[in-house]
């Protein structure tokens, strides 16, 4: 018989997506970002700055991002269905995966264009350039202060403000080039700016890709240590052994947990059975912060009856 820790009366769980609960947050970021986007794109393009375009290229996919991203948590807020018994939760990484690839696409076209660039570089107009960039550089800290709170909360969530930090030093990349260009007339400072700032998204994109692949993969969630959770199990009263233990996550700040757990006779016969689900439910969520938990309690000598291939 298969009894899940749903169904027991011990905690109340709240099924609000991290991203859904900071809504809000999210809106401002997406207003701020958005709008000094598309004046740094007037501003690059203006300016004939590859370094501005660069910056603009990746705001603007940080805003795309931002829309999929609440777009994600709308749609994970929708209640669970018998055909999706999550519900929509899953969006939300779907949404980090969407973002990371197109940040990549940014970080190979700027590449791209500055070797372009490199051995015939256009005047810039530096006054327009820098101007355009302290302004961003402004917004950017507004977006951070905003996301800041909550940065740590979902994949969605950490994802952006990284993203907004990361506009950041590249707005701050753009006024050193600025500056560069207006002192000794260098010109190729806007194409090594636009290269730096091609370095700071690629290695956030890829990491934000791996965070993903981590959980499409149903990998165990990162600070979780299985051998650990098995022993601490293995102390409840009445608790054989463990075995079929699985952990995965269905979106940033929802872990889940399942095990079949082998109990001995006296429980089964003594109907404490529901005291021990209790338990177990209580240790994982006390000790690993793991509310989704489903158990299977089996006698002794249970496990024989079982398909081959169980762990």
């Amino acid at each position: 018989m298969r009894i899940s820790a749903y169904d027991l009366p011990v905690h109340t769980h709240d099924h609000a997506t991290a991203t859904g609960r900071n809504r809000g947050r999210l809106l401002v970021a997406l207003a701020v970002t958005a709008s000094v986007a598309l004046v740094q794109v007037v501003g690059g393009l203006l300016s004939g700055s590859l370094a501005l375009l660069a910056d603009a290229g990746h705001m603007l996919v940080d805003s795309l991002g931002l829309t999929v991203a609440l777009g994600a948590a709308v749609l994970a807020a929708r209640p669970a269905t018998s055909v999706r018994s999550y519900g929509w939760q899953r969006a939300e990484v779907l949404a980090a995966l969407v973002n990371g690839l197109l940040l990549l696409g940014v970080a190979v076209w700027v590449v791209a264009e500055a070797v372009r660039r490199w051995d015939s570089p256009p005047e810039v107009a530096t006054g327009l350039m820098l101007g355009t960039a302290v302004l961003g550089g402004f917004a950017n800290v507004v977006a951070l202060l905003v996301l800041r709170p909550a940065h740590q909360e979902s994949l969605n969530l950490r994802g952006a403000y990284l993203e907004v930090l990361a506009d950041l030093v590249g707005s701050v990349l753009v006024v050193v080039a600025a500056l560069t260009i207006w002192a000794t007339g260098w010109t190729r400072a806007d194409v090594v700016a636009s290269l730096l700032v091609a370095a700071l998204v690629l290695p956030r994109a890829w990491s934000l890709l791996g965070e993903v692949l981590h959980v499409l993969l149903e990998a165990t969630p990162r600070g979780l240590d299985l051998d650990e959770v098995r022993q601490h199990l293995l102390e409840v009263p009445a608790v054989v052994d463990v075995h079929d233990l699985h952990a995965w996550t269905i979106t940033s700040g929802s872990p889940a947990l399942s095990a079949h757990v082998v109990v001995d006779r006296a429980c089964v016969e003594g109907g404490a059975v529901g005291q021990v689900l209790d338990q177990l439910s209580r240790c994982v969520d006390d000790h690993f912060d793991v509310e989704h938990s489903t158990f299977q309690l089996e006698p002794v000598g249970h496990r024989d009856h079982e398909p081959v291939g169980h762990a």
